[in-house]
């Protein structure tokens, strides 16, 4: 790709006695020729944070123009390699304080196969759009800061408005500082999706004291202004903030030619890598892709419903078959023979029970059963040989097979309630 451009920077003081940001081209030197653009803000409060905004900016641009050329595709080896070099730069400026110098870095080259773009820190780069027709104004590519309250934000601890004023939001996870033990990464996105019209805006957090990406949206994309009417806004907007602030504003004017690398597809489809925020505007929102259906769960659902319908049906048919089995008759039989055979006993004490005893029976019976009267429990006295109950001639001759039987139900019934009344009253009527 070839590009026409125009860029513009600015850089304020603030309220701070000292300019720690550094950029490149420096103030003022920007030219439509430029496709480098670094720009580095100095760790507020560290000793020579100037020095290591200003070393980092110089070797970086030094390393790439060295060996590279506009208009050539640029591997992130060429960029790592002067990430290194500033590195070590920064290392030979060390004067071994405790607390060591460092900066934020900010990078964009606009080359042969799109743009490149990588950062450290908390300093941004913005790729916006203008509105068309067929769209809104939007931020198509923006970096996100390498600092504590974005990792907040991340874990969902805290939510982006709330970062806007948290008392750390200017502690920062990421930075070049001499002498690491581990040197920070930079993270790197490479951009396709370039169009005449875009504008590419690159700042320090200074500028974002009070700005959000929503009113920077909207003075960069601007319609009817000029360039430099929006530069001055951005200045503007920036009057009392109390840090330095530096900025780039590069916009592309024309795109000339396709990325040999990539074919040639609809603009919509381009997926650029990088990390994009939409606020008002996505392309998916327009061409929603079709969603693939998942049989996993409905497979799931159908297979438990048989094993419910199987449980079911073995349920209701067990109770049905135990309902219709037939009794046992052999246990009925003997059930209803154990019943009548108490019944008839029953029967038969109450008869006994109140049958007179006629004089004849009084007389057979012994002495000693006249002194002892039988109780609850007591066994019938056994006749001895001295005393043999005397026999009456005219005597029934099934009236011993009668006492026989009250004897021996009365040996089987022994202990219940019912026999001590019955006893008693055999006892009172031979007395």
């Amino acid at each position: 790709m070839k590009y026409q451009i125009k860029a513009y920077n600015l850089q304020e003081l603030g309220q701070r006695a000292n300019q720690e940001d550094s950029l490149f081209p420096a103030l003022g030197q920007s030219t439509t020729d430029c496709r480098l653009f670094v720009l580095c803000d100095g760790m507020g409060g560290h000793e020579k944070g100037e020095v290591a905004s200003a070393t980092v900016c110089e070797q970086i641009s030094r390393t790439i123009l060295s060996q590279w050329h506009a208009g050539e595709p640029l591997s992130d080896d060429l960029f790592r390699q002067a990430l290194a070099a500033a590195y070590d730069a920064l290392d030979a400026k060390d004067d071994g304080a405790e607390r060591k110098m460092g900066t934020t870095m900010t990078f964009l080259c606009l080359h042969a196969n799109g743009a490149t773009v990588a950062h450290i820190g908390d300093s941004r780069v913005y790729q916006l759009r203008p509105a068309t027709k067929h769209s809104p104004a939007r931020i198509v590519f923006h970096t996100r800061d390498h600092s504590l309250v974005n990792d907040l934000v991340k874990i969902g601890e805290i939510t982006e408005e709330e970062a806007l004023h948290h008392p750390q939001k200017n502690v920062i996870t990421r930075a070049m500082q001499p002498c690491q033990e581990q040197r920070a990464r930079a993270d790197i996105a490479h951009l396709t999706d370039i169009k005449p019209g875009d504008y590419f805006y690159m700042c320090s957090d200074g500028m974002l004291e009070q700005s959000t990406d929503e009113n920077i949206l909207n003075i960069i994309t601007k319609p009817n202004s000029t360039d430099e009417e929006k530069l001055e806004m951005l200045r503007s907007v920036t009057e009392e903030n109390k840090d330095n602030h530096t900025a780039h504003l590069i916009h592309i004017e024309k795109v000339i030619g396709v990325n040999p690398l990539q074919a040639p597809v609809p603009p919509r489809l381009q997926e650029p890598k990088g990390t994009f925020v939409t606020p008002e505007f996505s392309a998916t929102t327009l061409h929603p892709q079709p969603k693939r259906r998942n049989l996993l769960p409905w497979l799931l659902v159908v297979f438990l419903l048989v094993i419910i319908a199987t449980g079911a049906s073995y349920f209701l048919l067990g109770n049905k078959e135990n309902k219709s089995a037939k009794p046992d008759s052999t246990k009925i039989d003997s059930a209803k023979g154990r019943s009548a055979e108490k019944k008839k006993s029953d029967a038969l004490i109450e008869n006994t029970s109140l049958q007179p005893v006629s004089p004849q029976r009084e007389t057979s019976l012994p002495a000693s059963a006249e002194r002892q009267p039988q109780g609850v429990g007591s066994k019938p006295a056994k006749p001895t040989n001295r005393e043999k109950p005397q026999t009456v001639a005219d005597e029934k001759p099934d009236a011993k097979k009668d006492e026989h039987i009250v004897s021996e139900i009365f040996k089987s019934r022994k202990g219940s309630p019912k026999e001590e009344k019955q006893t008693s009253k055999f006892n009172a009527k031979k007395k």
